[in-house]
């Protein structure tokens, strides 16, 4: 069952800095503005419950669906690990210590949603817990490739995805859930199968398909909008011809935004007669995000918390993990009907986005 949520996005985004040295995205430069389009309308599969549940003990909960989301960014997965002087392992994670990562997350109360769910402020995240969202650039075979077992072609359990669903056999509330911003004209999942069946099986496992541009553009090179419009919409096109009516709702920046004057291809455009339009940008900043109903919610300029490398950095995951204080994280209060934050909080909101749903201030 499909449904559509309607949201309106006209906000204005603050490029201030959540803690000193924190937001520099992949060319080094403060994170980009992009100017959001209003009354978007973004697909999800999940429906949004009808049925009211419970208020939790509010004193004992703190819910504050006012705070911020860790938007985590991964993109290397290997055995092992050397660095050298081309490579230092800043984005590599071992298969080893993602295993670790998991258990870790799901113990600080950690719980997946999709980008999705994020943008249309339907976050179902029992009343206590955090919602955090996984996001993988560029398609890559230690994320996720089949491998046959017992005739079977399934997630290889030397991979991101497979060792997610190992561990979500024991811990089915952590979710199965992330997108994969992929490079349909490059190797993607390389493994065996066929690309549709690789991008099939991961659809069918709830994940989601993001745009990455066809060949890992740099678009802040790019001098005009008809090679814009043929990196994303030649990428949606190709997705087209493997999952027939798939559309990628939103794009993880390859090397930084394109220039003023062209960033609105890279918000919509179309190609050979295929439309594209991304409610998302993901950037590759190093702060978490704002709540969907911030004043400073902005989707086009979405920032994601690097995942830990083989050589941790200011600002990754571990970093935040250990700086970000509960009281400035999205805490939910167990119910995607309902919006509970403290009262201190309410300055902070936009009532528009909450968009009909019930305000609880305490």
């Amino acid at each position: 069952m499909k449904r559509f949520v309607s949201a309106s996005l006209a906000v204005v985004f603050s490029a201030s800095l959540l803690l000193s040295g924190c937001g520099r995205n992949e060319q080094g430069s403060n994170q980009v503005t992009v100017s959001p389009s209003s009354n978007v309308v973004v697909e999800q599969n999940t429906p949004i419950p009808s049925a009211p549940k419970p208020t939790p003990d509010l004193a004992k909960v703190k819910p504050n669906e006012a705070g911020k989301i860790m938007v985590v960014m991964f993109h290397n997965f290997v055995e092992s690990f050397t660095p050298s002087k081309y490579d230092n392992g800043e984005y590599t994670t071992t298969f080893d210590d993602f295993r670790k990562l998991l258990p870790e997350l799901y113990e600080k109360g950690y719980r997946l949603i999709s980008v999705s769910d994020y943008l249309n402020n339907n976050i179902s995240v029992e009343a206590g817990y955090k919602p955090m969202i996984f996001t993988f650039d560029d398609g890559t075979s230690g994320q996720f490739n089949l491998a046959e077992e017992n005739g079977t072609l399934t997630a290889n359990k030397q991979s991101a995805v497979g060792i997610m669903e190992e561990f979500i056999k024991t811990h089915p509330d952590f979710g199965l859930k992330g997108t994969f911003y992929v490079n349909l004209g490059l190797n993607t999942f390389e493994g065996k199968g066929t690309l549709d069946q690789r991008l099939k099986y991961l659809v069918d496992k709830g994940f989601d398909i993001g745009n990455h541009t066809m060949t890992h553009i740099a678009l802040s090179q790019v001098k005009t909008a008809d090679v814009i419009q043929k990196e994303i919409g030649g990428n949606q096109k190709k997705i087209l011809e493997l999952i027939p009516d798939y559309k990628m709702v939103s794009l993880a920046l390859p090397f930084g935004q394109a220039t003023k004057s062209l960033r609105g291809y890279v918000e919509k455009g179309e190609f050979e007669g295929v439309k594209y339009q991304n409610f998302a940008i993901m950037e590759v900043g190093a702060n978490p995000t704002y709540s969907p109903i911030s004043k400073k919610f902005n989707p086009l300029s979405t920032a994601r918390v690097r995942a830990t490398g083989m050589k941790p950095v200011e600002c990754d995951l571990a970093w935040w993990i250990k700086n970000l204080s509960e009281k400035e994280q999205f805490i939910s209060d167990g119910d995607p009907n309902r919006v509970t934050i403290p009262k201190e909080k309410e300055a902070d909101i936009s009532k528009e986005r909450i968009s009909g749903k019930e305000l609880i201030l305490y």
